[in-house]
């Protein structure tokens, strides 16, 4: 058996590597890496990162976020978000984006993943997971960048503070929140 079919027998569909991660079964994988990619056994997503693509019967299944970012990011202390979950909290924002903020430790900026764009946010700390306290939190601090009437988002946010639990809205909203998100959060759990 060639080194390539090697390498290749080694992939794992539904995974995102390195350059790295593969160095260690080819001594010429700049070559084999290009000839994988030729094939379509991988997909280059950026420089360095590769996809094993997960075959279904509609074709390619995409890169998963969360893997995607763990890879680029060499961890998995993050949290990974959209602005499309603010629409779960009924306030009226209803538009659909592209994009995602990732919470983590390493990274600031924005990033194109797998043609897909990611804002890297650098936090000293964050949430395990995503609730619905740290989504209409982080609605707020990012309400500006939104293509929703504030108006009408800040009138259904004081209503929907009441129904939330109170603690933890306060906790995340002093712990993540902007000073104008701390000061609504304040009012409308007066």
């Amino acid at each position: 058996m060639n080194r390539l079919k090697m390498l290749e027998n080694k992939l794992k569909p539904g995974t995102v590597y390195r350059r790295a991660d593969l160095e260690k079964w080819s001594r010429s994988v700049d070559r084999h890496l290009q000839a994988l990619v030729d094939k379509g056994s991988l997909k280059k997503l950026r420089v360095g990162t590769y996809y094993c693509p997960k075959k279904s019967s509609f074709g390619d299944v995409p890169v998963d976020d969360y893997e995607l970012v763990k890879s680029f990011l060499k961890d998995d202390a993050f949290l990974l978000t959209s602005p499309n979950a603010y629409n779960k909290l009924g306030l009226g924002t209803t538009q659909l984006y592209n994009k995602y903020y990732v919470y983590n430790h390493k990274r600031h900026g924005v990033y194109v993943l797998g043609n897909r764009k990611f804002e890297f946010k650098r936090k000293p700390g964050f949430p395990d997971k995503v609730s619905d306290e740290f989504l209409f939190v982080d609605m707020l601090n990012n309400l500006s960048k939104l293509a929703e009437n504030e108006t009408k988002v800040k009138e259904r946010a004081k209503e929907k503070a009441k129904e939330l639990d109170g603690k933890l809205l306060r906790e995340l909203s002093n712990s993540f929140g902007k000073v104008a998100t701390k000061k609504f959060v304040q009012a409308a759990l007066a």
